[in-house]
């Protein structure tokens, strides 16, 4: 009996450890859309590629998210001449309608959406099972590689967020961009008539 007790307190603490299904890093980043109340539109994470993405998943109506959102206004601002992109993405259940005024009193230069949290979750790499504190962000390169991933219990959201993300982003942004793909081009059909 004292066996079984023993294994499941190794389970618990396994599982409430913030390492307990951690996410692999660096990784590629899977296509993820943000949906948006305009039209219905999505915006894709691939149509930045070449650009450093900070993507954020937030709560509308947290303040620590809000901090964050403040801390990547002027990072936008300064950073985006040299290819920074943030993306915003709120997750609660009523983010539909929440979004319109967090978008209206913080007024971002960058994009804030709505997704489903397990959409989140799965791109994120985190278990159903963990708690989410919050915000939720990735650090992506100009390869469209996750470099970095942070959860709200993470240092990086202490004092000073914007001066910890600046360096990383100075990091990211020494990076070239990655060369444009050639275009392939058209094969001549053998055999093909010509018309008369």
């Amino acid at each position: 009996m004292w066996k079984r007790r023993a294994a499941i307190a190794v389970l618990s603490v396994a599982l409430s450890s913030p390492f307990a299904g951690a996410a692999n890093i660096p990784r590629h980043s899977p296509e993820f859309g943000i949906n948006t109340s305009v039209g219905g539109r999505q915006i894709l994470l691939s149509s930045h590629r070449g650009k450093v993405v900070v993507l954020i998943f937030i709560l509308t109506y947290c303040a620590h998210c809000q901090k964050t959102i403040e801390a990547l206004i002027p990072l936008q601002k300064e950073y985006a001449p040299r290819g920074f992109q943030v993306l915003s993405s709120a997750i609660e259940d009523m983010a539909v309608r929440a979004v319109p005024d967090f978008i209206r009193r913080y007024n971002p230069p960058f994009p804030v959406g709505y997704n489903d949290r397990n959409q989140v979750l799965d791109f994120m790499q985190i278990p159903l099972m963990n708690r989410l504190l919050m915000p939720q962000m990735v650090l992506i390169d100009r390869q469209g590689t996750i470099r970095a991933q942070f959860g709200g219990e993470d240092e990086i959201f202490n004092d000073d967020v914007k001066g910890k993300l600046a360096k990383r982003i100075e990091v990211l942004l020494k990076d070239p961009p990655p060369a444009p793909k050639k275009a392939v081009p058209a094969k001549k059909v053998s055999g093909a008539k010509r018309a008369s």
